[in-house]
């Protein structure tokens, strides 16, 4: 992408060049965990056929996506997920999984085939982990799980991340220890998104649904006591990176749950993921992030058409991410150049 290229893109908001593609390749979900209700729509099954994506793979070169991120529900229940893998290997494009972790055991081998990396959900130690799950020896089948693909290729890279919320926040400590002890290459945190339609919500949370999953004001002073307890423990594992966030980064999730008892205002958030990335969800709706509406669907329109349609292109023009409710109480924003290394 040439310098005029970029400075047209900003000027437009038209997509000429889009790193990150994210796909729901498969809508169900092998967990039932507590702060997402992707698995409450078990019973309807969408899947994203590998023809209906290969019929737009000439958007996805054109678009210069260079990473993949199969996300879901549990995209290894897909019934075509290697052949997709490969379809995209084959582009020289990154895959990357996000899983439960309940079917890597099973499927080690063709993950070290066909991905280049895995990041599963952990959500604790052991018991909290499965609490959490509400799946019996969830933590034993992640575990058994990384350990048959470390055992194949034992520098296949495979990290962890963890949404801190009301069942587990105290546990910290613990689940950075544990992730050490699955001898996992990273993990990170995240807070609990418990504001957006994402994630299989018809409707917003209620307040009492969002009571099961977010702090009260003495939890909040908790998660702060523990999260400064955690910065001077576990110091060197901030300096190498095996955790992902920054101190400050980790001391924002108890200003985001701060901010949602009204104590104080959501952290600042710089995100670009509707100029560099795109989600599409395994009924073919196509939304500019994991949280804004939809942009189209890819059933009915190619993809690049969707994504430079005139309302998309109105839709970024409009935006403004310090201002806009849906994007100050973002858990997971994106901010990477076009041109980025993946």
């Amino acid at each position: 992408m040439t310098l005029l290229q970029r400075t047209l893109s900003l000027i437009t908001d038209r997509i000429r060049t889009m790193p990150v593609l994210v796909l729901f390749p498969h809508s169900r979900c092998n967990c039932r965990c507590v702060m997402c209700d992707i698995w409450q729509g078990n019973g309807t099954l969408h899947e994203l056929s590998i023809e209906k994506i290969e019929r737009h793979m000439d958007d996805i070169r054109r678009l210069g996506v260079r990473w993949v991120v199969l996300s879901g529900g549990e995209a290894l229940m897909h019934s075509e997920i290697f052949a997709l893998c490969r379809a995209f290997r084959r582009e020289d494009i990154k895959v990357t999984i996000l899983s439960t972790g309940l079917l890597l055991k099973k499927w080690a081998s063709e993950i070290v085939e066909t991905c280049s990396e895995v990041i599963v959900s952990l959500d604790g130690s052991p018991v909290v982990h499965d609490r959490i799950r509400h799946i019996p020896r969830a933590f034993d089948r992640l575990a058994e799980g990384v350990s048959a693909i470390k055992s194949i290729r034992s520098s296949f890279r495979i990290a962890a991340r963890c949404v801190l919320q009301k069942l587990n926040f105290r546990d910290l400590p613990n689940i950075i220890t544990t992730a050490h002890r699955l001898g996992l290459d990273q993990v990170s945190f995240l807070s609990a998104d418990v504001s957006s339609n994402a994630f299989n919500r018809a409707i917003p949370w209620d307040d009492e649904r969002v009571n099961t999953v977010a702090l009260d004001a003495k939890e909040a002073e908790v998660f702060r006591e523990t999260v400064d307890e955690v910065i001077n423990d576990f110091e060197t594992d901030f300096e190498t990176g095996f955790i992902a966030e920054s101190p400050d980064k980790l001391r924002r999730l108890v200003t985001y749950y701060d901010a949602l008892l009204g104590r104080k205002t959501f952290p600042p958030v710089t995100c670009n993921a509707p100029w560099v990335s795109t989600v599409v969800e395994a009924d073919g709706t196509v939304r500019p992030c994991f949280f804004h509406p939809p942009l189209g669907n890819i059933y009915e329109k190619p993809l690049e058409a969707i994504l430079n349609s005139n309302e998309a292109i109105q839709f970024r023009k409009q935006l403004d991410v310090s201002s806009d409710p849906i994007c100050q109480r973002c858990v997971c924003s994106l901010n990477m150049s076009p041109t980025a290394k993946v």
